[in-house]
This record gives structure tokens, C-alpha cells and sequence, in this order.
């Protein structure tokens, strides 16, 4: 049997792969044989005489499982963490994402006339001040401060 390694490396160019990727359809080995220009080997090709391996990938597989473990707020812990609290949330982003809430909540509060706008206006400071943890503690201080109970 004559050597392929001609028809192999023409192939490999025309494909675009490695010489190791092509393969040979057994059958039609005479055929690749006699072919020795880069026509003959396109003709081949579209034949299907010769083929490339497919192009091995890297499997999303854990990653994929990884990140819904991560969206459950697990693999979140100590020993997964580079940077300090304040490069990974920056404080500025921090106070947005707390205060943005609260004025929402006073300003439906205010629309619902479950606050008048003294009590508008002095929630509203106190909030400014960074009094409040979350909505939450908001609206305790409110339903208390009003004397009725929020919801």
C-alpha cells in the first residue's frame, strides 16, 4: 500500500485542521490514492472520502452546574473570595442598592397617605443618614411612628 502522506498534508491545508485530524473512508482508499492535486483532494473531500475528526471543545458541563450551585448562594465562602468586601461590592454600589429601596417604599408610604409629609420628610433624612438597614427596619420604624400597623 503506497503512503498517504501527501494526500494527508494537502487535506490538512484545504481543511484547515492537523494532519492528525484527517481521516480516510476505507472504502475509497484507491480513489485517495491517485488523487495528487488540490483539485483531486476537493473532490474527495466533497465526496466524503476524506474527512477532519470534529474539533474537540471543553465541556460547560460544571460549569453550568457550578453556577446554579452559585445562584443558591452556595461555593460563595471564605476560601473562594479574592479581593476585600469593598472591591467585590464597592460601598458606593453598596449604598445604592440600599437606598434606592427605601426612598422607593417612603414614596409609595407618601402616595398611599399612610405618612403625612412631616413624617415624609423626617423618614426621608434619617434614611439620607444611613439609619435604616433595609425596608424592612423602614417599615417597622414607620408602622410604629404612625401607630398602625404596615403591611
Amino acid at each position: 500500500m503506497k503512503s498517504l502522506k501527501m494526500q494527508r498534508r494537502l487535506a490538512s491545508e484545504l481543511l484547515k485542521t492537523g494532519k492528525n485530524k484527517i481521516v480516510f473512508n476505507e472504502e475509497m482508499l484507491e480513489e485517495v490514492q491517485e488523487a495528487i492535486t488540490r483539485e483531486d483532494i476537493r473532490v474527495l473531500i466533497k465526496k466524503g472520502a476524506i474527512k477532519a475528526k470534529p474539533k474537540k471543545g471543553v465541556s460547560r458541563a460544571r460549569a453550568r452546574k457550578n453556577h446554579e450551585q452559585r445562584k443558591k448562594g452556595r461555593r460563595k465562602g471564605q476560601g473562594k473570595r479574592k479581593g476585600r468586601k469593598n472591591a467585590r461590592t464597592p460601598k458606593k454600589r453598596a449604598w445604592i442598592n440600599k437606598i434606592r429601596p427605601q426612598r422607593a417604599l417612603l414614596q409609595m408610604l407618601k402616595k398611599k397617605e399612610k405618612i403625612n409629609n412631616t413624617q415624609f420628610r423626617k423618614l426621608y433624612r434619617l434614611t439620607k443618614a444611613g439609619f435604616f438597614r433595609s425596608r424592612r427596619h423602614l417599615k417597622l420604624y414607620a408602622s410604629k411612628m404612625t401607630g398602625r400597623d404596615e403591611k
